[in-house]
């Protein structure tokens, strides 16, 4: 068995290739074989397999690609008898499989055992001929799409990374001839890469064919004069010179190593004829280090990745980005200082003051001549003109290795005569703002830098603080590491305090802390620059004054994010209108844009917002902020409610405030998706809401919320959001308002086990509904003792209830109620071991739901024909309803009716003697349950517990307990 990605994409088992489906599904079985061994996230394959245009629902399509793609699995294993599995983890799929039985990964083996220290040189070159050998075509010749074109271009680069190795090896052990066959083939496909045209020309010198050499020199010349305009490197120069004189040819000591670039493009430096070029000091003026230095391995590794291990410096310019106060400079100064003994030529650094308070930015050319005087170039040698001055700075520097720290920058303009000319320098820069324009540019590395983590907060305070004193009070410790959320300006500050009173416990400085008025307050001191309120100040003191006024407005965000559309209403203007805005926040880090389209804050930037709304903007602008974006919220919600629920009756409400941006949803796919990513926010907008007296407002938020709240199984939530619909209702004095959210608040609690809670809020809903003389509501009521009463097993008192809910709709006309009230009845006959009379209501049920459009109701249906089909021994059709169930369970988005019904599935594939497809099933649903923390994932654990195969085991298939979530 084997995948192939090194030409067209196969998977090889049984002596052929397999028939992996259609195309889109075949760029899901490539990225997880490119990933294999690594879980690959839900969004990533989504981007990866349908670029910027997935389907309306993307989760349910790539669901089926899945259980697809899993029946080629099992073929191939069944073919060739080898492990091979596709399981499902948190938030993604991971392939399980011997990732060398796929070649990429083989391929990157064998580079990496042949580039690591060898006893012997063969043993170099016959991993490599191996590696490169593995080539049949362009990695995923044919398959479209961005990723695999990404894929593409990146393993192109490692296979001419490769071949330059390989090519070495065999230079160097005497066999030019394969070099010479290999190489003459594969220069047609990188008629740019000038490495593998140093080693032909070597090659063919070698075997005597010198003429053949020089021919391919000036193929190479005119190739890059003409698609580049540029002269080839000094290393074909040499080569060239070494064959025109008939010395023997080979790679100079200390050349560049040109197997990891294509070309390397080199300028004419124009040297000023009359300057005298100093001799050359060695400058080293990097500040000292950083005190007390924690954390950020991921970012030192990442930094560590622009030199190779040979030195060769691969990125030219990386910029450190991040809020004020997350220690920017820090982490620069600290690497640098790290790595200063591998620039052999020394460090030059700058502050450039890019937010000083007082204006007092360093200009580049006042930077340029700092560094011309580190340089050694004296002062009346130094040209009058920026332009000149940056031409002799990069001509100091050409042929040079050093290292170059430009830090706080304010843009891209500051820092760009600062830029050496040639490679071999490497510069960092640190900025608040993203320096988007040296990213495009000049290409370079962008790194974000986020707040600590709360282990490297810890560590942070343990250094400055002592093991002892942290040891002493490690809970009050976390405590201050929570407050700080992250930030290490907080953290020195709160630390320096700490360490000025070292007889005081930290629960004194922790009390002192939270007695403050605010954060910010906490953590005010004399000095402007470890102020936050001072340090945030100057850069929001840069801001434009729409976006500052945004930026104002975001105080009276109620969750952890806002979307794009969200913040135009709350600012109101239009969704065009606040995108640059936005950008231009988060250009200066004031805001993140965490995930495509959503912006957050960090805590302390939360705390600066609320206070300069409030400072700045008046009570009504505050009042009419927040009504739009509670009108924002509502009516988007509303239509996104009757797409997931459409038999539901549309609730009345306002017309939306001048200025809201609601958005449009189109489908149920996409109502759904919307809840997932917004229903955090919808959370504390319910209670924000509350607390500020919109009670009509909670109530319609609840009433939107409810279905996806209980079908995606956040029952605490649900329920919590439920309570402030009841509470609201109580203070309008709205009894049916007060019915309807008793009833739900029952079904939440008997979801969650907690059937004294669900009895009370039933009864309540029933005794509303009584004195309204309501008779829907009343069987709505007797609907959910129902449900209550079957969770508990008694089912007797459970009918009694189920039968008054069928009279109560029957006589009030109610056909969806009508509908309910049957399945609920046929439901209970069922768990009383009448299954041919459960069989009479669930059918005359689902009829009556396929006629209303009701698919929750058409699945709760045929799960319970399944249910009495399977306990009648009639397994097949019991599977066939527990699979239709399933299918529309999971269309609507219902993950608690899809666990539900993969769980009976389970037990009717465990009870026809299918165990392996009882063990899946199980297994599947078993992931469902555990996320939702859902009480019945012991049950799935016993099923499993009690079907594990054992070599003396006598259970048979009918040892699985049957299963009834009495929905």
């Amino acid at each position: 068995m084997e995948f192939r990605l090194l030409g067209a994409f196969e998977l090889m088992a049984g002596g052929r290739s397999l028939d992996l489906g259609p195309a889109k599904q075949r760029i899901l079985f490539a990225s997880l074989a490119a990933d294999a061994g690594h879980p690959v996230p839900t969004e990533t394959l989504i981007d990866r397999i349908w670029d910027d245009a997935p389907p309306r629902e993307p989760r349910k399509v790539l669901h089926t690609y899945v259980a697809r793609s899993r029946r080629v699995l099992e073929q191939a294993r069944h073919l060739d008898r080898e492990q091979i599995a596709l399981e499902r983890r948190a938030d993604g799929y991971q392939l399980i499989m011997d990732i060398d039985r796929i070649d990429l990964h083989r391929f990157r083996r064998l580079v990496e055992q042949a580039r690591a220290p060898h006893p012997h040189r063969t043993e170099r070159a016959a991993l490599l001929g191996e590696a490169v050998g593995l080539w049949r075509a362009s990695p995923l010749d044919g398959m479209a799409g961005g990723w695999a074109a990404r894929v593409r271009e990146g393993l192109r680069q490692q296979r001419l990374g490769a071949l330059t190795d390989w090519a070495e090896a065999e230079l160097e052990l005497g066999r030019h001839s394969p070099v010479i066959e290999r190489l003459e083939e594969l220069i047609v496909h990188y008629p740019l890469a000038e490495s593998l045209a140093a080693r032909l020309i070597q090659a063919l010198s070698l075997a005597g064919r010198g003429a053949e050499a020089l021919e391919v020199y000036s193929r190479v010349c005119r190739r890059i004069d003409d698609e580049l305009g540029a002269q080839p490197g000094p290393e074909l120069r040499a080569l060239h010179t070494a064959v025109l004189r008939g010395e023997a040819v080979t790679l100079a000591a200390g050349a560049p190593d040109p197997a990891r670039t294509v070309l390397s493009v080199r300028r004419p430096v124009h040297q000023p004829r009359d300057v005298e070029m100093p001799a050359r000091p060695r400058p080293a003026q990097l500040p000292a280090r950083v005190p007390a230095f924690a954390g950020r391995t991921g970012y030192l590794k990442r930094l560590d990745a622009m030199l190779g291990s040979d030195d060769q410096v691969r990125i030219q310019v990386s910029v450190i980005a991040g809020i004020a106060g997350v220690g920017k400079t820090a982490l620069a100064l600290h690497w640098a200082h790290r790595v200063r003994h591998r620039f052999g030529d020394g460090q030059l650094y700058v502050n450039l003051r890019g937010f000083d308070p007082g204006g007092s930015c360093v200009s580049a050319a006042e930077a340029l001549t700092g560094f011309l005087d580190a340089l050694g170039v004296p002062p009346d040698r130094v040209p009058p003109d920026p332009d000149g001055q940056a031409g002799l700075y990069r001509s100091l520097l050409a042929g040079r290795r050093m290292l170059v720290v430009l830090d706080n920058a304010r843009d891209a303009e500051q820092v760009r005569p600062l830029l050496p000319g040639a490679p071999g320098c490497l510069v960092v820069v640190t900025s608040r703002s993203q320096l988007r324009g040296l990213v495009a540019a000049e290409g370079a590395h962008p790194l974000r830098l986020d707040p600590l983590s709360d282990a490297e907060a810890r560590e942070l305070l343990l250094h400055r603080l002592g093991p002892a004193r942290v040891a002493a009070e490690p809970h009050v410790a976390d405590e201050i590491v929570a407050w700080c959320a992250g930030l290490p300006l907080a953290l020195v500050i709160v630390a320096a305090r700490a360490a000025t009173q070292p007889g005081f416990p930290l629960t004194a400085l922790d009390g002192e802390l939270r007695q403050a008025r605010n954060r910010l307050d906490a953590l005010a001191g004399q000095d402007p620059a470890t102020d936050p309120r001072a340090v945030f100040s100057w850069s929001y003191d840069a801001l434009s004054c729409e976006a500052a006024r945004l930026f104002r407005f975001l105080g009276v965000l109620t969750g952890p994010d806002v979307s794009l559309p969200a913040a135009a209403s709350l600012a109101g203007v239009a969704v065009h209108e606040v995108r640059p805005l936005l950008a231009e926040l988060a250009g200066a880090h004031l805001v993140i844009e965490h995930k495509p389209g959503r912006y957050t804050l960090h805590d302390l930037l939360r705390a600066y917002t609320v206070e300069l709304v409030h400072a700045i903007d008046g009570e009504p602008d505050r009042q009419e902020a927040f009504r739009r974006l509670l009108d924002h919220y509502l009516h988007t919600a509303h239509a996104a409610t009757l797409l997931l629920a459409p038999r539901r009756r549309p609730m009345a409400h306002a017309p939306a405030a001048p200025g809201v941006s609601a958005e449009a949803i189109a489908g149920s796919g996409q109502a759904l998706t919307w809840f997932t990513v917004e229903h955090p926010v919808l959370f504390a907008t319910v209670e924000e809401a509350a607390a500020k007296g919109h009670d009509e407002d909670v109530r319609h938020l609840a009433w939107a919320l409810s279905p996806f709240l209980r079908w995606r199984g956040l029952l605490l939530d649900w329920a919590t959001v439920e309570q402030a619909a009841l509470d609201a209702s109580r203070r309008l004095a709205d009894p049916r308002g007060q019915a309807h959210a008793h009833r739900h608040l029952s079904r939440a609690f008997t979801l969650l086990g907690r059937f004294d809670r669900a009895h009370t809020h039933a009864a309540e809903a029933l005794g509303l509904a009584v004195d309204l003389a309501d008779q829907p509501g009343q069987a709505h009521a007797h609907h959910e003792l129902t449900w209550a009463l079957s969770r508990q097993g008694r089912y007797r008192e459970a009918l009694d209830h189920a039968e008054q809910a069928l009279d109560l709709f029957r006589a009030a006309g109610h056909r969806p109620g009508h509908a309910k009230a049957l399945n609920g009845v046929g439901n209970c006959h069922a768990l009383l071991g009448y299954h041919n009379r459960a069989l009479v209501y669930c059918r005359p049920a689902l009829t009556l739901f396929q006629e209303l459009g009701d698919f929750n109701g058409q699945a709760a249906s045929l799960d319970g024909l399944g249910y009495a089909h399977h306990h009648l021994g009639q397994y097949d059709l019991a599977k066939c309803c527990h699979r239709q169930a399933l299918k529309l369970y999971l269309e609507l988005g219902d993950r608690i009716g899809e666990v539900e019904a993969l769980i009976r599935l389970g037990n009717a594939c465990h009870s026809s003697g299918d165990l392996g497809a009882a063990r899946d099933t199980w297994r599947e649903a078993l992931v469902i349950l555990d996320e939702l923390a859902h009480p019945d994932a012991g049950y799935v654990r016993a099923q499993l517990a009690e079907t594990e195969p054992h070599p003396t085991a006598g259970a048979g298939p009918t040892g699985a307990r049957l299963y009834w979530p009495h929905r």
